[in-house]
């Protein structure tokens, strides 16, 4: 019997405004959904358990919106382009929109393969004149502590602009460092008093609020972290 053809789709969405706040989780079921009321002709797994053929790339935290998110999904069979991309659209809120499809090759790699470098942009509460970067950064998890080496996953160096912070982090196959945990370590650091580190909480607003009207830090007042975006991903 002849194996099947497969299609391999790419698609381009946007997580943004509030629905940042929603978890990879959640905003692969939300994908999933979309996908079949388009009623695109999507593959099924085989198995006990059959579910979507679909991979997404690379998670965002939660809090953390993305201007071009990606995921692979597996068609039977060839439809146009322009025609899934109207399909899904139609069934896709603003703020979880997809914006492209491409057709991709049966065994490119997996977008989180793909585009190991994510850069991302963060809207500061204030202007600091600079903001320390930490050499590591430590992560607790299921009450284990792990130190990561800065360095390792940094890519060039982190560019303050007023109240706008860019900077890349490249994901290795042994692990990533989350832009929100750098960022803790980094606000940390900058509202530290007489150099002793004290743990200041990430304060996203649900909307993603873009301004560049921020005034330099008040007395007293500690720095925090308005928004965070992915604005764009890449291969090395």
């Amino acid at each position: 019997m002849a194996e099947q053809q497969i299609f391999r789709m790419r698609i381009t969405f946007a997580k943004q405004g509030r629905l940042a706040l929603l978890s990879h989780l959640e905003v692969a079921r939300a994908i999933e959904r979309a996908v079949r009321r388009a009623q695109l002709p999507f593959a099924v797994s085989q198995g006990f358990s059959p579910h979507m053929k679909i991979a997404f790339g690379a998670a965002l935290p939660v809090g953390v919106g993305g201007t071009h998110e990606m995921v692979d999904l597996q068609l039977l069979r060839y439809v146009r382009p322009e025609e899934a991309l109207l399909a899904l659209q139609k069934e896709s809120v603003p703020d979880l929109m997809v914006k492209e499809c491409v057709y991709i090759e049966p065994k490119a790699p997996a977008a989180s393969a793909a585009f190991p470098l994510s850069t991302y942009r963060a809207l500061l509460s204030a202007a600091p004149a600079q903001l320390p970067v930490p050499a590591q950064v430590h992560i607790i998890r299921k009450k284990k502590e792990k130190v990561l080496d800065v360095a390792d996953f940094l890519v060039g160096e982190m560019l303050l602009e007023g109240a706008s912070l860019t900077f890349t982090l490249e994901q290795k196959p042994t692990g990533s460092l989350r832009p929100d945990k750098l960022l803790a370590a980094c606000l940390d650091q900058a509202n530290a008093p007489d150099g002793q580190e004290q743990e200041v909480p990430l304060a996203f607003l649900v909307d993603n609020a873009w301004t560049q009207s921020i005034e330099p830090p008040a007395d007293g007042q500690p720095l925090r972290v308005l928004s965070m975006t992915r604005i764009d991903q890449r291969a090395k």
